[in-house]
């Protein structure tokens, strides 16, 4: 093991909660990552860039097809569903299973630890508490 490497393992192991802090960091950087690759190209991550898609800054608990302003399909706008990170990664996988009759193309996410890393980055954009968001 490289001398900063083992450090970095020392440091964490001694502070479990400094290791939680890191690894969500990393998880957030490689989501932003991902998403930029997977998702940006059609949905801004804030409300201030434009996009095909509704921005998804505080998606994490908004009532599908409630963003105001877009043109959402009628099953979206009629379905009901709460973004709880349990839709999003049904949603990553197989949205047009998942949404029968939604404009958006298929997505095809169906790495989990991909799904993971976008959804700790979509919960970095949240003011929301997610504690409060249940799957």
């Amino acid at each position: 093991m490289r001398p900063v490497s083992y450090a970095l393992a020392l440091m964490m192991a001694a502070s479990p909660a400094l290791a939680d802090t890191k690894f969500e960091q990393i998880k957030i950087e490689a989501g932003a990552a991902l998403y930029v690759a997977e998702c940006r190209r059609c949905h801004a991550s804030d409300t201030d860039h434009e996009s095909y898609g509704p921005p998804l800054e505080n998606v994490l608990g908004r009532g599908a097809g409630t963003y105001p302003d877009y043109d959402y399909s009628i099953a979206l706008e009629a379905s009901g569903i709460v973004w709880t990170p349990a839709a999003l990664r049904a949603w990553m996988e197989d949205n047009t299973g998942f949404m029968p009759g939604t404009k958006m193309r298929h997505v095809g996410i169906e790495d989990r630890t991909v799904q993971d890393f976008i959804l700790a980055y979509l919960a970095s954009l949240s003011t929301r508490d997610p504690k409060k968001i249940s799957d």
